[in-house]
């Protein structure tokens, strides 16, 4: 699919962090200087911007603007292509030459050489996009017609770059200093830690730069979304007051194909799951509304949710998993609380207060303690189930199991069983993360792999003990990873029908250390969580009919937006949850009954209160407190 991409970016002789300052406010992303040195580096990384090197720029640089001679040193020292943009030479077998050989991600030229830009981009071997500076939407569509395929912007304002793209024939995609197509493998292995830093505060999961908004999951801000439509992706008044259908903008064949067949009752391959997941704008508009189509078919207007308690009976953990700020122990990468651990009797008081006042399922997360066997899983579980006989223990992730039946040297079939037998009653489907062992290697490198994941689903599914799915996202993942992830589940699926909900989990950055070294996104964008949701109710459709909107992450309000894009279900009451929280959620940590049936009927739809199993909930108890 054609695309015209562009950079918001200025040429300077140097960099000043109060300029620089001024430049990102404005929406620069990226700042160029013939001559850079390791101080303006230093100053453009401060305020959150790339710096952009000519000819006589240092090694500090993230990419480069270079001759043709320059572009054959760079490639020879190891800079890929994708850190190049090519100046093109007015000799014609130089610039080829150089293109070739470098295959320099952008080939630069004035106005008046677009179209002779253009006939070199199009010869054989050679990948590049004819790039130009323009001051108008006039020159801008004069350049786009003779070829130009990405447009230099400086000092443009939103609403200008607005019209722009309600023009466009093509969509029009923001670009940092490098293509969209950069991986975050790419990115990690060529950058330095502050250039890796600031490329990923700036980009989404598809490597577009992200929609200038403070929202974040986690933040107590509401959904950044204008009324009438549920992208956010672009903030000028256009955007806002007209939502538009045409142009660059225009659902195209294929996303239109595959969102009428899903309305048919197809389901989408892995494919075009991965193809809606990179839909933008009024896309991601149009996928949330058959989502929400689907969401009818499969659950009317009722909203559930559960009466329940999380119990984190310890925050010490020997994994290190990037995304965990709860975790505390010898291996953790944050020790700024201190460690604990809740003994049995413990755990069943707590358990005991949760029934008491009206919770049908307890939920046990915690870490993975230094001092853990099988034997006590086995022994939470019983003595739960003896003080209060009638509660659901929903309990003991994937990673849990294995962990659990390999210190006991027991097959994951037969602890299981152990583990059914002493009173479980469903597994969460978290320790998922993402079921893509490409993310999984830097995300969490000591967990379980997908395979093993499966594995512990499948037997417990073939054992009658059913499940919830999740998925964390907006971390180092990808569209990519995403589609995966949903494959996974799908196959699991087919075979056992044992998953109950899909639950997206957003991830919540601020406190997490893989974010505070500077490796990973601060969270998905506001589309992105839209389209998990909206993607996941059209993907699992006959397979999933439940899917949750995670209140603690992304707030009530949010959550309830989300419940017209393909969600149904608001979770838990919880009671007690500290994970999110340790992560820098504002959310929680307990939401009431009467708060979520305020909040339902508030949208016009109907309150159901449910178990874990999806069944309607008994008569609500309340000895003391509320429910």
């Amino acid at each position: 699919m054609t695309m015209i991409t562009f950079v918001r970016t200025r040429p300077v002789e140097s960099i000043a962090e109060r300029w620089a300052e001024s430049r990102r406010r404005e929406g620069s992303t990226t700042i160029e200087v013939e001559a850079l040195t390791d101080a303006d580096c230093v100053a453009s990384y401060s305020v959150g911007l790339m710096p952009v090197a000519g000819d006589g720029g240092t090694a500090c640089a993230p990419a480069y603007v270079a001759s043709p001679a320059r572009a054959l040193a760079l490639d020879k020292d190891g800079v890929p292509g994708w850190q190049l943009t090519l100046v093109a030479s007015d000799d014609r077998a130089d610039t080829i030459d150089a293109l070739s050989r470098t295959q320099a991600a952008f080939l630069r030229v004035g106005r008046s050489k677009v179209a002779a830009g253009s006939q070199i981009a199009g010869l054989p071997g050679i990948k590049t996009r004819v790039s130009t500076f323009v001051d108008t939407v006039e020159e801008a569509l004069t350049a786009v017609e003779a070829g130009a395929t990405d447009l230099l912007l400086r000092g443009w304002n939103t609403d200008t770059i607005g019209q722009l793209r309600d023009v466009l024939p093509f969509p029009l995609i923001e670009r940092t200093a490098f293509p969209t197509e950069v991986t975050i493998d790419q990115a990690r292995k060529h950058l330095t830690a502050d250039a890796f830093k600031t490329y990923l505060d700036l980009v989404d999961a598809s490597g577009v730069v992200r929609a200038r908004t403070d929202w974040a999951p986690g933040k107590d801000l509401p959904a950044p979304h204008p009324p009438g439509r549920f992208s956010a992706q672009w903030n000028d008044d256009a955007w806002a007051s007209e939502p538009h259908m045409g142009g660059g903008d225009a659902i195209r064949g294929e996303l239109r194909r595959i969102l009428d067949r899903s309305l048919e009752g197809h389901r989408p391959s892995r494919d075009e799951v991965q193809r809606l997941f990179e839909a933008r704008g009024t896309e991601v508009d149009a996928i949330a509304s058959v989502a929400d189509i689907l969401r009818q078919h499969a659950n009317g207007e009722t909203v559930s949710f559960v009466v329940n308690r999380n119990i984190n009976y310890t925050n010490q953990c020997t994994y290190k998993c990037g995304f965990c700020a709860f975790s505390k122990g010898p291996r953790s990468l944050n020790l700024r609380e201190d460690p604990y651990l809740l003994t049995v009797p413990h755990v069943v008081e707590r358990s005991v207060e949760a029934w008491n006042r009206g919770a049908t399922e307890v939920c046990l997360q915690g870490g993975i303690h230094p001092d853990f066997t099988g034997q006590f899983y086995i022994t939470v579980l019983e003595s739960i189930k003896e003080a209060v006989p009638g509660m659901h223990v929903h309990g003991f992730t994937p990673l849990e199991v294995w962990q659990g039946a390999e210190t006991l040297g027991i097959p994951v079939r037969e602890f299981l069983i152990m583990l059914r037998e002493a009173g479980l009653g469903t597994l969460p489907g978290t320790a998922a993360e993402i079921l893509d062992d490409r993310v999984r290697e830097h995300l969490c490198p000591d967990k379980i792999r997908t395979a093993q994941w499966a594995e512990v689903m499948l037997t417990a599914h073939d054992l009658g003990l059913r499940s919830t799915a999740t998925m964390m996202f907006g971390h180092i993942d990808d569209p990519a990873a995403w589609a995966n992830h949903i494959e996974t589940l799908r196959v699991i699926q087919r075979i056992t029908g044992g998953f109950t909900e899909f639950v997206p989990l957003p991830f919540v950055h601020m406190g997490a250390p893989i974010y505070l070294r500077g490796a990973a996104r601060p969270g998905p964008t506001w589309d992105e969580v839209v389209l998990v949701h909206s993607v996941a109710r059209i993907a699992f459709d006959g397979l999933i009919n439940n899917i949750q909107a995670s209140w603690v992450k992304l707030g009530l309000e949010a959550g309830l937006t989300l419940l017209t894009a393909g969600a149904n279900d608001l979770g838990g009451t919880l009671m007690d949850e500290y994970i999110s929280a340790a992560a820098g959620a504002a959310h929680g940590p307990m939401m009431g009954a009467e708060d979520f049936t305020a909040a339902i009927e508030s949208i016009g739809r109907v309150p159901q209160r449910r178990t874990t199993l999806y069944r309607p909930a008994p008569t609500i108890r309340v000895v003391g407190g509320t429910p």
